[in-house]
């Protein structure tokens, strides 16, 4: 996939430079420290467990350089492509934490003209936004296959005849479906890729029609980390982080 080489690039020569402090891989969400002070998350992606076993081979990332983990951002395990765009999200903690913040939303929904009447197409289900559409009016198709929610094919079509605006969850990034549907959005769709997964990183899109990245930066270290640990979600990662955003000029 493009975009996970793209990411290995453009990250590779700062996790050369640092090693993983702590790699915690929760049953919602895993989170990855590094040594420059960074903090990272990427949404847990696996399937129904079958064994005991997660990970096919036992590798201790902690205290070491941080290019190893960096690498199964290409991987063919989802899990080990989760806890390598934690650490990616890491590696770019410092210019994460430097854009502003929309915890409303309401940046994203001006730029995007998200009210009455519009026509949002959503990969991923985001029950406080779709509560939000729902009281102004928006007109809304929704895929979310763990949720059996939509049709791929169905969406696919209305994606590319029918929806003004697309919100892309970053969950993608760890099934290797963001570029997939993105060829499938029409030529004037605007793109949102959002979600605390959402490396904030313009460069790793430059080849797909994106045009907002909405991710999440972690403020508060260790409950971040105890969240993790306790299996806790968006709602109370969201607590300790801030809702920041990257804009793409028009």
């Amino acid at each position: 996939m493009t975009l996970n080489r793209r990411l290995y690039d453009l990250f590779l020569a700062r996790a050369q430079k640092v090693t993983i402090e702590i790699l915690s891989l929760g049953l919602g969400y895993t989170a990855v420290t590094t040594s420059d002070g960074g903090i990272g998350l990427a949404y847990t992606y696996f399937a129904d467990k079958k064994s005991c076993m997660i990970l096919n081979k036992h590798i201790d990332y902690e205290g070491r350089p941080a290019d190893r983990l960096l690498a199964k951002i290409k991987s063919d395990n989802t899990v080990e492509r989760s806890m390598a765009l934690a650490l990616i999200n890491a590696l770019n903690y410092r210019n994460a934490m430097n854009l502003p913040d929309d915890d409303d939303n309401k940046i994203m929904f001006r730029k995007f003209k998200i009210g009455k009447g519009r026509r949002v197409a959503m990969v991923g289900y985001f029950p406080p936004l779709v509560r939000n559409f729902e009281q102004r009016g928006v007109s809304l198709e929704i895929l979310d296959i763990s949720r059996g929610l939509g049709q791929k094919k169905d969406f696919f079509n209305k994606l590319k005849n029918w929806a003004q605006v697309l919100l892309l969850t970053s969950t993608s990034v760890l099934n290797n479906s963001t570029e997939e549907i993105l060829a499938n959005a029409g030529q004037n769709i605007q793109t949102v890729m959002l979600g605390p997964s959402t490396p904030l990183a313009a460069d790793a899109f430059e080849h797909l029609p994106v045009h907002m990245l909405a991710g999440t930066v972690p403020v508060d270290k260790e409950n971040t980390l105890k969240a993790i640990r306790h299996g806790m979600g968006t709602p109370v990662l969201h607590k300790y982080s801030r809702k920041v955003f990257l804009d793409f000029p028009d």
